[in-house]
């Protein structure tokens, strides 16, 4: 298959699920850094697609950290407050799962690696599956989080669900920003990467509203505070001992 081909079968597939879908990403365009460079200092400046999806990436990773620091506090019996803890649930399965994973990544991402050569064609089954598995592990968190306290053996089945789902998505977003975003940026001209971005920016202001992305931002920051975690201090590694 020819490179010419190939941007049209990419574009193609992606243009299949245009209809049935929102996805969220920006357009890039070969101008955007000459409009940027026209924009002053606190002027909003356009953002690249593979930017935007790691930077989204960037939101899912503070809920997952939340999730690691609740799950030592639940095996030293700490209390917690299952009500944010259940907020980010939610915010993970609208932003994460419903739109970053089903919109986005399953119906314009993936089908475009398949139709391309090189590692990253490799990805897509294992990081579907990872998907549904974190769908269901995400089920469980929203039940238990729902209720209004925990029993020991609960809080603990809690903690390592908590770390379990944090260690597949760390490793899963790493692989997807170092090799599956780049290739799949690296696989398409860029009218048509111009083209599929005005598609999702205009999606994504149709499922989170005109400020979308810092709305998003705002709630990962609010159940922070209450929980504790805000200060980014307090996360300073120490010096070693020995």
């Amino acid at each position: 298959m020819t490179r010419t081909s190939t941007r049209r079968a990419i574009l193609l597939a992606a243009a299949s699920g245009a209809a049935a879908v929102a996805p969220w990403a920006k357009a890039v365009n070969q101008d955007d850094s000459q409009r940027n460079e026209d924009r002053g200092p606190g002027e909003v400046k356009d953002v690249g697609s593979v930017e935007d999806l790691m930077r989204e990436h960037g939101v899912l990773r503070r809920i997952l950290l939340v999730y690691q620091q609740t799950a030592g506090k639940l095996r030293s019996s700490t209390s917690v407050d299952l009500s944010a803890l259940n907020r980010a649930a939610q915010l993970f399965r609208s932003f994460g799962e419903d739109y970053h994973e089903k919109m986005l990544e399953e119906s314009f991402i993936f089908p475009a690696l398949r139709k391309v050569r090189g590692p990253a064609a490799a990805y897509p089954d294992v990081l579907i599956a990872q998907h549904h598995r974190g769908r269901k592990i995400t089920d469980y968190i929203l039940d238990v989080t729902g209720r209004r306290k925990l029993s020991g053996s609960r809080a603990a089945a809690l903690a390592s669900a908590f770390d379990g789902l944090a260690h597949m998505y760390h490793n899963h977003a790493a692989r997807e920003d170092t090799v599956v975003f780049p290739a799949w940026k690296q696989a398409l001209a860029e009218r048509d990467i111009e083209e599929i971005g005005d598609k999702f920016e205009d999606i994504e202001q149709q499922q989170f509203g005109k400020e979308g992305f810092e709305s998003i931002v705002d709630q990962v920051a609010e159940i922070e505070k209450t929980l504790g975690y805000a200060d980014l201090a307090q996360f300073t590694a120490p010096m070693p001992t020995a």
